[in-house]
């Protein structure tokens, strides 16, 4: 009988045990929104660029994937911006060749069209309803995908013998930098649908 209750007692305290330790880890399972944040971009192809240009956010973004997505287009829309005016700046350089001034004309075009289109994406996102929420996730991926294709085709112009060494290197650094911005938005944006599938 002693045993019994001994054996009554041990169970009782391995239960108590049990739930102050599942409940200590309930409260410790919930993410800082860095932490989420960080965890996001881990699905991403550029895990480090996407935590360091968002992690400044994480105040606007808690861990709302919405938010979180809204904030990397719009992160992402800045740095394509400031690109497009870098790039119209650099195709008035004195010296450029004919085929290189071109060439600009061409990448200053397209990069225009990728800023069209992840502000495009930014307006859909912000009237997410949820009767159509997958074709509102169609469209942004569409949008995302077509600002990459522009951002890519933008660099083919300067891949030709003759050009300017110095100036393939400067375009091509901040067209690789947006296009890495943009492709962790897409990640981004095709986790949101799953999660929200």
């Amino acid at each position: 009988m002693a045993g019994s209750a001994s054996k009554s007692f041990s169970l009782v305290l391995l239960a108590l045990s049990f739930y102050f330790n599942s409940s200590s880890a309930a409260r410790i399972t919930p993410q800082s929104s860095t932490e989420f944040i960080r965890t996001s971009c881990s699905t991403t192809t550029y895990p480090k660029l996407c935590y360091n240009s968002l992690s400044s956010h994480s105040s606007t973004i808690q861990k709302s994937p919405k938010l979180l997505v809204n904030a990397a287009l719009h992160v992402t829309l800045s740095s394509a911006k400031s690109t497009s005016t870098k790039m119209s700046s650099l195709s008035h350089s004195h010296g450029l060749k004919p085929r290189e001034v071109s060439a600009m004309k061409d990448c200053v075009e397209l990069l225009r069209d990728a800023v069209e289109e992840i502000r495009k994406s930014i307006d859909e996102l912000s009237h997410d309803k949820q009767s159509n929420f997958r074709l509102m996730i169609n469209d942004v991926q569409t949008w995302v995908s077509a600002a990459m294709t522009d951002e890519s085709t933008c660099t083919d112009g300067f891949e030709e013998n003759g050009m300017n060494g110095s100036l393939k290197t400067a375009v091509n650094g901040r067209i690789v930098h947006i296009a890495q911005m943009t492709s962790n938005a897409l990640a981004l944006i095709n986790n949101y649908g799953v999660l929200h599938g």
